[in-house]
């Protein structure tokens, strides 16, 4: 009963399958694999900022471009307070607040913006507290220019006067008169009593939307190969039952002419 499996027509789809079935596990093993280099990537990413904080603090131009190696490293940076902006819709322990960025413009000419700290609520120019004033060095936790609509940075436009939705000196050099670093500061301790703001992990290496997304199509390889699987037995029992139905002569005339026009061409073939 089972010699249409040697038919060409069968021959066809036994080699589909038998090729299918491990590309599918291989696709859906990579994507796995995907998913857990982000995972590791995700906790190095983690302990690293930790292990940051602990570190002596290095001149800002030794540190900079910004990369994942030196994002959340300790820099220091010496210069003179000068604009202040409020960067709304930032939470810290899950409550909404706004970060106080303040520029501090330093002997290269540049303008390096510093994060002072957070204050609960909307923003309000007459609740953040001023800059000190004088030549300060600053310590903090160097961060790369933010994108607007990547990793819940807001990318409203319209602002009012003395806001900033991100922080990057693209959307900065636009505010001041004078050049912006590629990189930012946030204090290790908040000045003037407000909150201090944790470092973050560089980009792309946390859980992100790409990590579930790796996660997704792991899945989805899984189930093609279920799926192929499911229609070749499918059609093996399609077969078996036509195979029955035809030795007992309740085949439909149509689909009958149908099969006889197929059998001459693989007995041919054969």
């Amino acid at each position: 009963m089972y010699r249409f499996l040697l038919t060409p027509r069968w021959f066809g789809i036994n080699v589909f399958v038998l090729l299918a079935i491990p590309f599918c596990i291989f696709m859906g093993s990579w994507q796995l694999s995907r998913f857990e280099d982000r995972m590791t990537a995700s906790r190095d990413a983690e302990q690293q900022v930790s292990t940051d904080e602990r570190e002596a603090a290095r001149p800002l131009a030794e540190l900079l471009p910004v990369n994942k190696v030196t994002s959340g490293k300790q820099a220091t940076a010496t210069g003179r307070y000068d604009k202040q902006l409020l960067v709304p819709d930032r939470q810290l322990d899950d409550r909404d607040g706004y970060y106080v960025l303040t520029l501090l413009r330093t002997d290269s000419g540049k303008a390096l913006p510093v994060v002072r700290g957070w204050l609960p609520g909307t923003p309000d120019p007459a609740k953040a507290p001023a800059a000190p004033k004088g030549e300060v060095t600053v310590t903090g936790a160097l961060q790369a220019s933010e994108t607007p609509g990547d990793n819940g940075v807001s990318a409203q436009g319209g602002l009012p006067a003395g806001q900033t939705a991100a922080i990057s000196a693209a959307s900065l050099i636009n505010l001041v008169p004078y050049g912006v670093y590629d990189a930012w500061v946030t204090l290790n301790t908040g000045d003037s009593g407000m909150k201090a703001v944790p470092a973050t992990a560089p980009a792309d290496s946390g859980l992100d939307l790409k990590a579930f997304q790796n996660l997704g199509y792991t899945g989805e390889w899984f189930v093609f190969a279920g799926f192929v699987v499911f229609m070749w037995f499918r059609l093996l029992r399609r077969e078996v039952e036509f195979i029955r139905d035809a030795e007992l002569g309740i085949v439909p005339d149509d689909e009958q002419q149908e099969r006889d026009r197929e059998q001459p061409q693989e007995k041919a073939s054969a």
